[in-house]
């Protein structure tokens, strides 16, 4: 019984707890590395520092008035954003964050589930989000929202196929779809992924950049020409669940690229005896701390790098990426033959 049910649903509430505390705060985090990089505080009025801000935002979203457009599709415009939510937090029933521990007299997992087929669930379901931008600008009966959720959709077939093919390459060098596994594979080859696989490293995080529709590829929101995109006529709460599909997005690829590329839970060449001093932190905080690199790597490319053009976002997708997604597979199969 405590096995099989109370374990289970006390992960999935901590997880849940724990991705949106970190959604908050990560748009705390985003609107103070922007300002520092503009020579800038940010927020500063709400609490200490500002950190009571995220509060104080989704206290605003909860009391603003939400307010549906008289001639949308009722229905739909009600549901695009739940469908943009719900991949987002589902994703994190098969990511490992830390190895088997033992707590509380028993083996404890520190994760939700260890499917034998978890990349392609997270492939598959993140894959879904993208249905709530379409009926999102589809819905709202408007110009702006529709051509976003056009481009949304545009980009994101694009991009998913590069990406995609450099998940196959970390597939052939673990044998095993399973996140735990291609831990554990990283963990016996003692190297990480990303320093035998760096252009799928690349690849893998340019194509995340514009899946999560995140600068320089953020044309599905483009502000100067779309005034919002396909949000452009949400407003309360469901303009909230829109902004928490983004960040909640951003942390599952920075937790993806973190056990595909990076060891996962794994300290720093954990298969050097003279470093184990390093393993005085525990499994899930090497996790979190590779996670929040990437998170903090987001925000710096945002306050950093200028929009592509259209065009431009279309030709690095099919002409670059792809290309080079397919050479690395075939290279990396190659060499993999001949190892074995």
């Amino acid at each position: 019984m405590i096995d099989q049910f109370v374990i289970p649903v006390v992960k999935i509430l901590v997880v849940l707890n724990a991705t949106l505390i970190g959604v908050s705060y990560m748009t705390l985090l985003e609107r103070k590395v922007i300002a520092w990089a503009q020579s800038r505080l940010g927020p500063m009025r709400v609490g200490p520092q500002g950190v009571l801000q995220p509060i104080a935002d989704a206290v605003k979203l909860i009391l603003k008035e939400d307010i549906t457009p008289r001639k949308a599709d009722r229905w739909v415009f009600t549901a695009a954003p739940v469908i943009s939510m719900v991949p987002a937090l589902i994703v994190y029933a098969v990511i490992p964050f830390g190895p088997v521990v033992h707590m509380f007299g028993r083996d404890i997992s520190l994760y939700i589930a260890d499917v034998n087929v978890g990349l392609l669930y997270i492939v598959s379901v993140a894959s879904v989000g993208v249905y709530g931008i379409i009926l999102a600008g589809y819905a709202s009966n408007s110009k702006f929202p529709l051509l976003a959720s056009l481009r949304a959709s545009a980009q994101l077939i694009s991009y998913e196929v590069s990406v995609t093919l450099t998940l196959v390459s970390v597939i052939l060098m673990s044998g095993t779809l399973s996140m735990v596994g291609i831990v554990n594979a990283q963990y016996n080859s003692r190297l990480w992924f990303g320093f035998v696989q760096p252009l799928a490293f690349v690849i893998f995080f340019i194509g995340s950049l514009a899946e999560t529709n995140r600068a320089p590829f953020d044309l599905p929101e483009a502000e100067q020409e779309l005034t919002g995109g396909f949000h452009t006529e949400y407003s309360g709460m469901r303009f909230a669940l829109f902004f928490l599909a983004e960040y909640a997005n951003m942390i599952v690829v920075s937790s993806v690229a973190t056990t595909l590329f990076f060891g996962g839970w794994l300290r720093p060449f954990p298969n050097v005896a003279a470093l184990h001093f390093l393993d005085v932190l525990p499994s899930w905080t090497w996790f979190l701390l590779k996670s929040f690199v990437f998170l903090y790597i987001f925000i710096w490319v945002r306050a950093t790098l200028p929009r592509y053009r259209y065009d431009q976002l279309m030709r690095l997708g099919w002409k670059v990426l792809i290309p080079l997604a397919i050479v690395n597979l075939v290279v990396t199969g190659i060499v993999k033959v001949m190892l074995l």
